[in-house]
């Protein structure tokens, strides 16, 4: 049963005009298909239907080159678009041309899964609340609302492992198993690309991440990446601080340092993308293991140079180090650690919090623009979430609102929110201001938002 295939053209040559696709990989350029997208490209098919994370940058190797050259009729992802990057799928989603559905990740995966185990449909605490439930059958247990999710099913998916035997096992690694194995799972061809393609027995069973009856082909890669050069520019440098009144406010990298004092001894904590990140610089040396989405356990601080492993990274795409005792998962996996309620502590970025402990950072337009990534799963578990974010937004316009005027991530969720001149507690329900940033008043803060928030007995300053 010698499932290899001698040329990625070879491997996708029966793919047909209005295919459904599945294509894993994460963040900027972390394993994707690269070889396999090329050559669909290449071979010009039509009206396609594809699955993924998100599509990508523009010229980047991966979704968005099929987006260019006109091929892609439908996006089911939990990306349509990333704020400041034009591409040609947005272009093509504005003028009507391309159909989208935006689905929270882990429910994305989780609906892959399902599709490859003969499931239907399930319900989910996923996206209660929020217009990515609009439409959908909502259904109460034990007290609390669930909406239902149908299962995806794929024609094809393309996958990226390290390397494969010739019965189609696939090994992947770090944390590089991401969609990988729920794509598989509901693909009727599965089409796997790697580094090394061996006889069978050489990788031992329990390196087996992707057994080979989920995979129809193996190719090897025609494409050489360096994946060390993988990297998302920083907007503006995190010892930058803002100026409000004329007065510098903390710094990005002082938001994330305020936000790790939070941070309880002895929990699991998710930190999302943007000044998130910066939280793991932080918590060093604390009883903290770090969980990121795409599937490691057990991370450590950002690294540069020699010390880069690039299946080693964050949910953001930035390479880290391992703690010892550190493991590496699927999505799938990972978003049942934060919907079943093993996640203590979640700190992500927003573009609004409003006084009604509601959070919006996915849109600032409509459903069918913008990224959810894997926010809505992680807040539908029970960990306390944390919110950092400047004060104001690149325009000066308040980020504290009496409400959200963007689509709602998650609503009355809310415990902390950080910013660079506050630190706000959700108290008996209420945000209570308990610090403000060094030279500033709680009146100045105050004044700064447009939120009613009660000021503390005694307001410190952060530090």
């Amino acid at each position: 049963m010698d499932k290899s295939v001698a040329t990625p053209e070879q491997a996708i040559a029966d793919i047909p005009d209005g295919a459904t696709i599945a294509i894993a990989g994460f963040s900027v350029g972390h394993r994707f298909a690269t070889s396999l997208i090329l050559a669909l490209r290449d071979k010009g098919t039509k009206s396609l239907c594809l699955v993924c994370n998100s599509l990508g940058d523009p010229g980047a190797q991966r979704g968005q080159i099929l987006a260019e050259n006109n091929q892609v009729k439908k996006l089911i992802a939990a990306f349509s678009v990333r704020p400041g990057t034009p591409t040609a799928s947005e272009d093509q989603i504005v003028a009507g041309k391309m159909e989208v559905e935006l689905v929270p990740q882990g429910i994305l995966v989780e609906r892959c899964r399902a599709g490859g185990a003969g499931i239907p449909a399930f319900y989910s605490p996923t996206s209660v609340g929020t217009d990515i439930a609009n439409g959908k059958e909502h259904r109460e247990f034990n007290g609390k609302q669930y909406v239902l999710e149908h299962a995806i099913q794929v024609d094809y998916a393309f996958l990226r492992g390290y390397r494969a035997d010739r019965l189609g096992n696939v090994q992947f690694r770090g944390g590089s198993q991401n969609f990988n194995p729920s794509f598989a799972k509901a693909a009727r061809v599965a089409i796997v690309e790697v580094d090394e393609i061996v006889e069978p027995g050489v990788i031992t069973p329990e390196l087996i991440d992707l057994p080979g009856i989920f995979v129809s082909r193996i190719v090897k890669t025609t494409q050489v990446v360096d994946g060390k050069a993988w990297r998302r520019p920083e907007r503006r440098p995190s010892d930058q601080p803002r100026l409000y009144n004329g007065k510098p406010a903390l710094t990005r990298a002082g938001i994330a340092k305020r936000a790790a004092s939070l941070v309880k001894d002895g929990t699991y904590v998710n930190l999302g993308v943007g000044i998130p990140t910066m939280v793991s610089n932080y918590l060093q040396k604390r009883d903290v293991i770090l969980h990121a989405e795409n599937g490691v356990l057990g991370y450590g601080e950002m690294v540069t140079g020699d010390d880069v492993d690039p299946d080693i990274y964050n949910a953001a795409g930035q390479f880290v180090s391992l703690k010892p005792g550190a493991s590496f998962f699927d999505s799938v996996t990972s978003f049942e650690m934060a919907r079943g309620g093993r996640i203590d502590t979640v700190i992500l970025g927003a573009y609004e919090v409003d006084q009604t402990g509601s959070v919006a950072n996915w849109s600032t337009s409509d459903a069918k623009r913008g990224g959810i990534g894997g926010a809505m799963d992680l807040l539908s578990g029970r960990g306390d979430l944390i919110i950092v974010m400047e004060h104001s937004d690149s325009k000066g316009r308040p980020k504290l609102k009496r409400q959200c005027a963007y689509p709602l991530t998650g609503k009355a969720c809310v415990n902390y929110v950080v910013t660079d001149l506050a630190l706000l507690h959700w108290v008996d329900g209420r945000f209570v201001l308990e610090e403000v940033a060094p030279g500033f008043t709680p009146q100045e803060v105050m004044a700064l938002g447009d939120m009613e928030m009660t000021p503390a007995a005694q307001v410190k300053f952060m530090a």
